[in-house]
């Protein structure tokens, strides 16, 4: 379990009424927490939402929703996806555009 503090946190699943939670710190996973979905704010209820999370005495005391870093992260996942999923040109295209 992760020591006291405040983390950079990511949903990764739901198992029933239970959210998976994956503590980060300087974008390494250190750990991961299991809280009752009804403790994370409405609109993070979903995987990949980004939160904040606050831990005294290995208990979750707060939870926070960071919208703005949930939509830059998955812009960012998008533009990689997008970046390896062009073909790279073969031969015969570089020799066409000359």
């Amino acid at each position: 379990m992760p020591t006291d503090g405040t983390y950079t946190a990511v949903v990764d699943r739901f198992e029933d009424s239970l959210a998976v939670i994956l503590l980060e710190d300087d974008g390494e996973t250190v750990g991961e927490v299991v809280v009752d979905r009804e403790r994370l704010p409405e609109d993070g209820r979903h995987v990949n939402a980004v939160l904040i999370v606050e831990l005294e005495d290995e208990e979750v005391i707060d939870v926070t929703y960071k919208e703005q870093e949930t939509v830059d992260r998955s812009e960012r996942a998008q533009r990689r996806f997008d970046d390896l999923s062009q073909r790279p040109p073969s031969t015969e295209d570089e020799s066409n555009t000359s």
